[in-house]
């Protein structure tokens, strides 16, 4: 695939994000607005004829997308049948070439001893050249089974059954209890990771197919599962995690700590309906911020703060900082547990002088003044012994801070919507339903994605409304 030597012949180079000066100034993409085609077939050149593409093995994309072909494909410059062949298993790869942390390239096979190739680069190329160059256009649907499909969440999930389901002929709703069609792909990633215009576009592109969506319908409240069965021949619940992992300690009630998501959620919501950069009612602006937890939206607060004007920006985390290598229980095709540095940590780097990290930390307490208000918070710090996690004695410390941010990951779906349709929850909490299957405990109502699943990826979302759609077409037919 691609240059037989190319991989011997060519570094890997990804595409630079915008300057850290001027991207901090606004919410656009932090990515290039320009890919270099010469950078992105020399890119494609790198992969390997491997024999056995781990790229799209179990460990590799949960989509299975055909990888070595579509890089192949662009490396002798044919980028419409490479688009053809990308969007044969991925049904946004403009979101998946966004926000995915690209597992296909902790399994690249070239990857075992030298820098994969940047497969994430050439996915987000393809198809942004597919809407610039104008051959993304609205599916045509010949024949429509008469068969009506309503979805519960409008997240990658609900939005990747609609479009399987749609391109099969049934007739697909969408409710979604926002004020705009995405879930987490509208409210949940910030504009500078993930462009509104991007998911509207998409939206745009599946309503002139045929899908109907409805906003501001809060199912399970504003209306009965019972009264949408009546009304169509299938629901399917996907509608995401959004129960946080709370920090229950002592203050936990002062005002300035707030969960991650209704932090996100707020400064998104208020850019896009005032189109003003201060007009959020919950801003770090002139505030020292502390981020409880890493991972993506970890990272997504400490870039929003940083733009909202923060004073200081200090990230915790519990466990300790990862090696920069691969350790030894940690080999390839699995998914490299390496340290990295992502764009919020580079921004506040660059502008602060340090990176915002800081490990080994568990919050004890917050502090707060007469009036209620955060104004601290006290840590210790932590070690691991066989598993189990040691405080450190005199380890304890005091830290100024008005906005608290508590990023610590997902349980499960909210309960109410199961609590309507009566559906059984497994031990975790989320919609009980077998994996390749996607059937509740009721008949005619499904569920993928992370209300089935538990906390996960974008491209796992994908997978799994691609996969539901299939068993609702069976149930149906």
């Amino acid at each position: 695939m691609g240059k037989v030597t190319g991989f011997k012949e060519f570094d890997r180079k990804t595409e630079a994000y915008r300057p850290v000066d001027l991207r901090i100034k606004d919410y656009g993409e932090i990515f290039t607005t320009h890919h270099d085609k010469a950078h992105i077939q020399e890119q494609g050149a790198r992969c390997m004829d491997c024999g056995v593409p781990f790229c799209q093995s179990e460990n590799g994309c949960p989509v299975d997308n055909l990888i070595p072909e579509f890089n192949d494909l662009i490396y002798h410059n044919k980028w419409q049948e490479a688009l053809a062949r990308l969007l044969k298993t991925n049904n946004f790869p403009e979101f998946t070439g966004r926000v995915c942390p690209a597992p296909c390239e902790g399994s690249c096979v070239l990857g075992i001893n030298n820098p994969a190739v940047a497969i994430k680069n050439i996915e987000q190329a393809i198809i942004d050249k597919g809407f610039d160059k104008g051959w993304m256009k609205p599916y045509t649907v010949e024949y429509r089974t008469g068969k009506k499909i309503g979805i519960i969440g409008s997240g990658p999930a609900g939005l990747a059954a609609a479009d399987e389901l749609n391109k099969i002929g049934h007739s697909v709703t969408i409710f979604e209890r926002d004020d705009r069609i995405g879930g987490l792909l509208m409210y949940g990633i910030p504009s500078m990771k993930l462009g509104k215009d991007v998911v509207d576009r998409r939206v745009k592109l599946m309503q002139d197919s045929g899908v109907e969506f409805i906003t501001n319908v809060d199912v399970g409240k504003d209306i009965t599962t019972t009264r949408l069965q009546q009304d169509f021949d299938a629901l399917v619940f996907t509608t995401g995690a959004s129960k946080a992992r709370d920090l229950l300690v002592d203050n936990r009630q002062a005002q300035g700590v707030h969960l991650a998501m209704e932090y996100l959620a707020k400064n998104t919501k208020s850019l896009l309906n005032t189109g003003r950069e201060d007009a959020s009612d919950l801003s770090a602006k002139g505030k020292d911020v502390i981020v409880i937890g890493g991972g993506d939206t970890g990272t997504d607060c400490i870039g929003t703060a940083l733009r909202q004007g923060a004073k200081s920006i200090v990230n915790f985390e519990l466990m300790g900082k990862p090696q920069v290598e691969r350790a030894s229980n940690n080999p390839w095709p699995l998914w490299p547990l390496i340290y990295r540095v992502d764009y919020g940590h580079a921004e506040v780097t660059k502008i602060f002088g340090k990176d915002p990290r800081q490990y080994h930390l568990m919050t004890q307490s917050f502090i707060k003044d007469d009036q209620g208000a955060v104004i601290g918070l006290k840590t210790v710090s932590v070690d691991f012994k066989d598993g189990q996690l040691i405080q450190i004695d005199g380890s304890e410390k005091t830290w100024h801070t008005q906005l608290v941010l508590l990023s610590m990951g997902f349980v499960s779906p909210e309960h109410y919507l199961s609590d309507d349709a009566n559906i059984e929850l497994d031990e975790c909490g989320n919609y009980k339903a077998k994996y390749g299957q996607y059937t509740t405990s009721q008949k005619g109502i499904f569920t993928a994605g992370d209300c089935r699943r538990g906390q996960s990826l974008v491209v796992w979302a994908i997978n799994e409304g691609r996969g539901v759609a299939a068993k609702v077409n069976e149930y149906l037919v």
